[in-house]
């Protein structure tokens, strides 16, 4: 009764409190922007649920605005008409600066039709009706552009993580629309350095928690629900991992064989047949649109990704606007916060504003708008230890010389060969494995590379 009783007085006091007030910027969108949601036909008729942000005085100044797209794994929400998001685009500065924003739940995720294929191969062999996320891109701005009141004809795409990924698709044989093309953070390469595999090694912590709350759905479109949280058991991942014994053990315990993109991870050790046809960056041959590429230097799961599509693209007949930009980010951290730190290391600046205010934003205002001198460097890097913006002509540098670095004795780094031979030796407990961080958290922490 008395638990009862508490629950009642929760649920008056939770009634009577009122809802927090509209953030400057949502309060900005609602007055400025008209929400509308649409069903884009694919070339083989799935039709991919797409919510569209039309800046108001479209209709009653007959303004225009070139388009801005993200396609996503995520979900597009909120759904409906009236539901409108927080933010619109890469930064607060763009929705202040008014663009048509464009958000699509991709093939076969949530409310969009299709087969969801995680991290989808590029057929690079077609027929009429054969379709990948390049032609799923070619055929929504097709329709935006022949469709959406007050467009001007230009697309921009920009994405981070997955959603970057499907940036890297769309650039592929793109539609003439697309001028302008972000992959941020890109998931470029599974089993090579991103996400999965570092070149071999499976990312246990955040694999395991990143599936356990992404996976197939069963039957059609569907309205996202809430996820119920899993517990653990222990706040400690040290524990928790080591409790749970062999790797097979996972999917006997909690994924219960009904994540087959889990057991993907399980059956497919090596860079096979399966990996090897998801490697979008080498299909990234004579891109059109300009392309800005980002990365963090401390991203534990998609470092390798900008870097090797950016290197991809220089050796074969790159866009005329290349540009790399790698700042001192965790993953995704260009797009949020200051980024005047990571873990205990301080950059002395905050250098995630000044990637949204100084790079981000000016490069998607010149190649959508025209605003701007239109002056961009080939690689624009964070030079941590001096802690300084550097712009080169070319990445790597052309003045940049390779060096040999050695593992010498007692633990050191040498540049010169050690002159004795030396060993070193430890014991490897797969009942004992060594932390990775000194304290007790779950799972992988962003920071854990400082």
């Amino acid at each position: 009764m008395r638990n009862f009783l508490i629950a009642l007085l929760s649920g008056i006091a939770l009634a009577q409190t009122p809802a927090p007030a509209p953030t400057p910027i949502a309060q900005f969108i609602r007055e400025n922007y008209s929400k509308f949601e649409y069903r884009v036909p694919a070339r083989d008729g799935v039709k991919l649920f797409t919510s569209v942000y039309i800046p108001k005085d479209v209709f009653s100044e007959g303004k225009t605005y070139p388009i801005l797209m993200q396609r996503t794994p995520y979900t597009v929400r909120p759904y409906g008409a009236d539901q409108y998001r927080d933010n619109l685009g890469p930064s607060e500065l763009f929705a202040r600066e008014k663009f048509i924003f464009v958000y699509q739940d991709v093939r076969g995720r949530y409310m969009s039709e299709g087969q969801f294929v995680n991290i989808r191969p590029h057929n690079p062999h077609k027929g009429p009706k054969d379709t990948d996320e390049s032609t799923d891109t070619y055929d929504t701005i097709d329709w935006l552009v022949k469709n959406l009141p007050g467009n001007t004809g230009k697309v921009g795409m920009w994405g981070i993580s997955q959603p970057g990924f499907y940036v890297s698709a769309g650039m592929i044989d793109a539609h003439p629309a697309l001028v302008a093309a972000s992959p941020q953070a890109p998931v470029t390469d599974y089993y090579l350095g991103d996400d999965n595999f570092h070149n071999g090694a499976f990312m246990l912590a955040a694999n395991f928690r990143f599936y356990l709350g992404f996976f197939p759905r069963d039957g059609g479109p569907f309205l996202p629900g809430p996820n119920a949280p899993f517990d653990f058991g222990t706040p400690d991942g040290y524990e928790f991992f080591l409790n749970m014994g062999s790797l097979a053990n996972a999917d006997e315990k909690y994924f219960k064989h009904k994540n087959p993109m889990w057991i993907q991870n399980l059956e497919h050790t090596t860079y096979d047949s399966e990996w090897e046809p998801r490697s979008i960056w080498k299909h990234l041959k004579g891109i059109k649109p300009a392309v800005m590429t980002v990365g963090g230097w401390f991203d534990a799961e998609d470092l390798q990704g900008p870097l090797r599509t950016h290197e991809f693209m220089e050796k074969n007949s790159p866009p005329p606007v290349d540009m790399l930009v790698m700042g001192p980010w965790t993953h995704g951290g260009f797009s949020r916060g200051d980024g005047d730190a990571v873990g205990n290391i301080k950059f002395g600046s905050k250098t995630g504003l000044y990637y949204r205010e100084k790079i981000e934003f000016p490069f998607f205002l010149y190649q959508l708008k025209g605003k701007g001198d239109g002056k961009f460097p080939r690689a624009w890097v964070f030079e941590t230890g001096t802690n300084q913006w550097r712009h080169f002509d070319a990445w790597p540098p052309t003045q940049a010389k390779s060096t040999t670095l050695y593992l010498d004795a007692k633990g050191k780094l040498s540049w010169s060969s050690p002159t004795a031979a030396a060993l070193d030796e430890y014991v490897s407990d797969p009942n004992k494995p060594v932390p990775y961080l000194a304290h007790i958290v779950m799972g992988m922490r962003a920071y854990y590379m400082t």
